[in-house]
């Protein structure tokens, strides 16, 4: 996401006909909503009696989401860049054998670089799911609704990135880096399915056992 954009201009050009911001802008974007949502919960667990115990360890996870959220929003915006590249290198001339060899070359090393930023989004995805979890074992349990919120969307961030690693690098899997970068994303998107799904399913039956006090 700009961030230099209100977020009814962002809705506007993410509707539009114009192919940025698209899916992997959003995904990652998921990513800051995700941590902005673990943010909230660590503020309203930091300074209450009853998580004394925690707090030093939830002012630390703090710190950790706070430089995450940043990480997204430049993902997001670097997504945007990425995309720009593969399109620049389909204009550039064919007319000639030696122009479209060039071109092939250009459009190629371009999209897998695109598929790079999607890469690391799942990355970071991996790299933070624990920390929301912890938020959610630790943290106001008046607030655990919101660390389930933030837990599906960073699935949600993690799985858009995988699907758009997906559309730039299968095409040119016989390449060794767009190879590199489809194993890496499959072996961590796996991760990240795995631990949001018992994320959820233990907030869901902490939720279902709560009792009115």
């Amino acid at each position: 996401m700009d961030t230099s954009l209100s977020i009814d201009h962002y809705l506007e050009e993410l509707s539009s006909s114009a192919p940025t911001p698209g899916g992997g802008n959003v995904s990652a974007f998921c990513g800051t909503l995700a941590t902005s949502l673990g943010l909230m919960v660590c503020n309203l667990t930091i300074g209450k009696k009853k998580y004394l115990d925690s707090e030093v360890e939830i002012k630390v996870i703090m710190r950790k989401l706070e430089k995450a959220g940043t990480d997204f929003l430049i993902l997001s915006e670097d997504d945007n860049k990425a995309f720009n590249q593969v399109m620049e290198a389909f204009k550039l001339p064919k007319e000639t054998e030696a122009q479209k060899s060039a071109r092939a070359k250009k459009i190629e090393a371009a999209t897998i670089a695109a598929g790079v930023v999607p890469y690391r989004v799942i990355y970071l995805c991996k790299s933070i799911i624990r920390l929301i979890m912890t938020i959610a074992e630790k943290g106001n349990q008046n607030s655990l609704s919101d660390a389930g919120v933030a837990v599906s969307l960073i699935l949600t961030a993690a799985q858009g990135a995988y699907l758009n690693v997906l559309i730039n690098c299968t095409a040119y899997k016989e390449s060794a880096g767009a190879k590199d970068i489809l194993d890496r994303s499959e072996g961590d998107i796996k991760e990240v399915k795995e631990k949001c799904r018992e994320g959820l399913e233990l907030i869901e039956k902490k939720l279902k056992e709560n009792k009115a006090t």
